[in-house]
C-alpha cells in the first residue's frame, strides 16, 4: 500500500485578493510562509519519506519549508501543477464574473462541460494527475509520500481514488496548508492504468 498525503500549498496575496493564479506564479507571502512552518511541524511525525511537488512558487516553497523540517528529499513533478486558467488566470474573481458571465456561471455550476477560454479542461488536468500518481505509487509502492499541489489537483484525486462526487470538484473547501492522507493499492492503480490504455 502507498500512503500519499496530499498537501496544499500556502498562502499567495493573490488568494488574499480572489485573484485567479492558475499556472501564473505568485510566491508564498508571510502568512504562507508561516502556515508552512506549522504545517511541517504537523506533518514531523507522519512518517513521509518524500515529497513530490508542483513546480510552481507557491507549491515548491512549501515542499521545501516541510523537506527541511522532515529532511527528506523533494522531487519537482509538472504533472502537478494546478489547472491552466488560460485568459481568467492574473485576474480578480469579480472581474471574470463580469467579463465571462455564462461561461463562468457553467464553471461554477457544470465545471466538467466547460474551460476557462484558452485554458485547460478538467478531463486534462484529471489525465496529467493521475498519470503521475500512477508513476509516483510504481515507485513507491510501500511507502509514505507527501504530495504539494494545488486545489484542482487534490480535488482530481480525491474524485479519482476515493470517489468524491464529481460536480464538487471546482467548490470542495481546501484550504491553504490543508493535508489528508489516502491509501492506495498500487495493484488497484496498475489495473486503471491497464484499463484506460
Amino acid at each position: 500500500m502507498t500512503h500519499l498525503i496530499l498537501i496544499r500549498h500556502g498562502e499567495t496575496d493573490w488568494n488574499v485578493e480572489g485573484r485567479y493564479q492558475g499556472q501564473a506564479d505568485p510566491p508564498l507571502n508571510a502568512r504562507g510562509r508561516v502556515q508552512a512552518l506549522r504545517l511541517a511541524d504537523g506533518l514531523a511525525s507522519s512518517g513521509i519519506e518524500t515529497l513530490y511537488t508542483s513546480p510552481l512558487q507557491r507549491a515548491r516553497q512549501t515542499a521545501e519549508i516541510v523537506a527541511q523540517r522532515l529532511n527528506v528529499p523533494v522531487h519537482i513533478e509538472p504533472r502537478l501543477v494546478e489547472i491552466h486558467q488560460g485568459d481568467w488566470q492574473t485576474r480578480l474573481r469579480s472581474e471574470i464574473e463580469q467579463l465571462y458571465p455564462e461561461q463562468f456561471r457553467r464553471w461554477v455550476t457544470d465545471p466538467w462541460s466547460v474551460s476557462p477560454p484558452n485554458g485547460e479542461r478538467l478531463v486534462q488536468v484529471l489525465e496529467r494527475v493521475v498519470a503521475a500518481v500512477t508513476d509516483i505509487v510504481r515507485r513507491h509502492p510501500a511507502s509514505r509520500v507527501g504530495l504539494v499541489t494545488h486545489r484542482i489537483p487534490i480535488a482530481l484525486i480525491k474524485f479519482k481514488y476515493q470517489g468524491l462526487d464529481p460536480d464538487n470538484i471546482r467548490t470542495l473547501n481546501l484550504p491553504n496548508t490543508y493535508y489528508e492522507e489516502i491509501d492506495i493499492n498500487p495493484e488497484i492503480v496498475e489495473k486503471m492504468a491497464t484499463k484506460e490504455k
